[in-house]
């Protein structure tokens, strides 16, 4: 009798440690996204987090979106690349770095920052146009 118990506790506590490892994963989903709080023309992935609107800064409009497991040294993962090329907007490879890329559709520039475990999307308040010009003349 003493042995079933034993054996119980053992499988009990196996399924629990399979479900807690389960439900610790890092993996990143991908698979689906919505606008962004300050341009719904950009794409967000659906399972990050907005954790920050400031509201201070008269030069930009910033969001940060919290991502558990996303990585700076890692830059913009290839699959969201491809997502915010597909939303129509197209990189000004000029202004770039691994971690900070700017994006431009219709007029519109958008810089997004990746750190670790969150991430960054800022835009230009309408009322300064001059990195738009400046981005156009190059």
């Amino acid at each position: 009798m003493r042995g079933k118990t034993w054996l119980r506790a053992l499988v009990l506590l196996c399924m629990i440690m399979m479900v807690l490892t389960g439900c610790n994963s890092s993996e990143i989903s991908w698979d689906s996204y919505e606008g962004a709080a300050n341009e719904k023309t950009f794409p967000v992935p659906n399972v990050a987090s907005k954790t920050d609107r400031p509201t201070g800064n008269s030069e930009l409009n910033y969001v940060r979106y919290s991502l558990p497991g996303l990585k700076e040294k890692e830059g913009i993962p290839d699959v969201y690349l491809q997502t915010i090329n597909e939303w129509g907007w197209q990189e000004n490879e000029d202004e770039q770095s691994d971690a900070s890329r700017v994006f431009i559709k219709d007029n519109r520039v958008v810089q997004i920052t990746i750190h670790d475990d969150f991430f960054m999307i800022m835009v230009p308040k309408n009322a300064d146009k001059s990195v738009i010009r400046s981005l156009e003349n190059k």
